[in-house]
């Protein structure tokens, strides 16, 4: 029962990660490139501030 949770969340991420390329292609892909520009520490700071994000959002919907 709770594997299910976990494949419908990972199914959940990956459509909501497959809006930007399907839709905007050409500017997702220039964004992949700025992005590709950051130093390690200004990628870590996006990855922590995303992960900070997700884990609020699930304690405020629990």
């Amino acid at each position: 029962m709770m594997n299910d949770y976990w494949f419908i969340a990972l199914g959940l991420m990956l459509v909501l990660e497959g809006i930007m390329p399907f839709i905007f292609p050409r500017e997702w892909r220039e964004t992949l490139r700025k992005v590709a520009e950051f130093q390690d520490g200004q990628v870590r700071f996006i990855g922590l501030t995303l992960m900070l994000s997700g884990l609020l959002l699930i304690y405020w919907i629990k």
